[in-house]
């Protein structure tokens, strides 16, 4: 299941943006997180891809949800600037950032290439 987050619930779980200057993740699982507003059309698009993948990868992954419209402080932390944007962060590794409805497979792809996690079989 996605996880929805607000500015302190992101500082317990993700990263505490305002006391910490270098990136230190706190999850144990890879994240992906998904800036997006509830007019946008393609977030709406991507919404139902994203709970898809939270399923597929349940225990090995966490998909967070922000809605840049209710958290503005932790979009601009981020610097987004479009949306949908999405936040792939590896355990124990720099976080990389795409923009746009991305289809299922590059979700996919990414989840392998950039988080180091493979489907169960």
């Amino acid at each position: 299941m996605t996880e929805h987050l607000t500015k302190d619930t992101f500082i317990e779980k993700v990263f505490d943006f305002e006391t910490k200057k270098e990136w230190e993740y706190k999850g144990e699982l890879p994240a992906i997180i998904d800036f997006y507003a509830d007019w946008c059309g393609p977030c709406k698009m991507v919404a139902p891809v994203l709970e898809s993948l939270s399923k597929e990868f349940e225990g090995k992954l966490k998909v967070y949800k922000v809605n840049t419209d209710k958290e503005p402080e932790l979009s601009a932390a981020f610097g987004i600037q479009s949306i949908p944007s999405f936040l792939f962060i590896p355990v124990g590794n720099q976080p990389q950032m795409a923009m746009g409805a991305l289809p299922k497979a590059t979700f996919q792809s990414a989840i392998k290439d950039v988080l180091g996690v493979t489907a169960q079989a």
